[in-house]
């Protein structure tokens, strides 16, 4: 062995910097670049897949498609009464219901005295309430957790989807959300 290939630092040397370099930088970029958090949702645009729900309280009617081609854009919520956000958010919906927004809901795997228990103790914002025990009107809507609003125009075609709970910053951009689907 010669001592010229003794003295060359090889590969095994600069492998450990150079992999460190490109994990800087690739923190850097992402400071200066972060990623878009805003979930595009594959249903906008389209109708609402066609359901008929029982009810899921005793004073309120169940849901169906039929009732969102009425001509007037309104809200449809998926909560549970299981849900910590659904309750956080539900000084937010009881403020749209006062300012003649229309909200129907669909309870996602719930006991009827569980959901009635729910609205007694932070507010029934909702026309109607539907009972959606497997979760099928939630996933063919898209929907993939609670809660979830939805904008849907007079003819049953959703507009916007509000992933998470609606907070009082929220109101202004949902009522403009409302106005667009006219």
């Amino acid at each position: 062995m010669s001592t010229e290939t003794a003295k060359r630092p090889g590969i095994a040397v600069w492998l450990p910097l150079g992999l460190f370099a490109a994990f800087f930088a690739l923190v850097i970029w992402g400071l200066y670049k972060p990623a878009d958090r805003e979930v595009a949702s594959a249903f906008i645009g389209k109708p609402l897949p066609a359901f008929d729900l029982p009810p899921a309280t005793d004073d309120r009617p169940g849901l169906a498609t039929a009732q969102f081609k009425a001509g007037k854009p309104r809200l449809l919520n998926v909560f549970a009464s299981w849900c910590v956000p659904c309750a956080v958010e539900a000084p937010q919906l009881g403020a749209l219901a006062q300012q003649g927004v229309e909200i129907d809901g669909v309870a996602i795997r719930d006991r009827k005295e569980d959901v009635a228990r729910f609205l007694a103790q932070y507010g029934n914002p909702f026309k109607r309430i539907g009972k959606d025990d497997l979760s099928q009107v939630q996933l063919a809507i898209g929907s993939s957790g609670v809660p979830e609003t939805f904008v849907v125009d007079g003819k049953g075609i959703i507009r916007y989807q509000h992933i998470g709970d609606i907070r009082a910053e929220d109101v202004p951009m949902i009522l403009r959300k409302l106005a667009e689907a006219e």
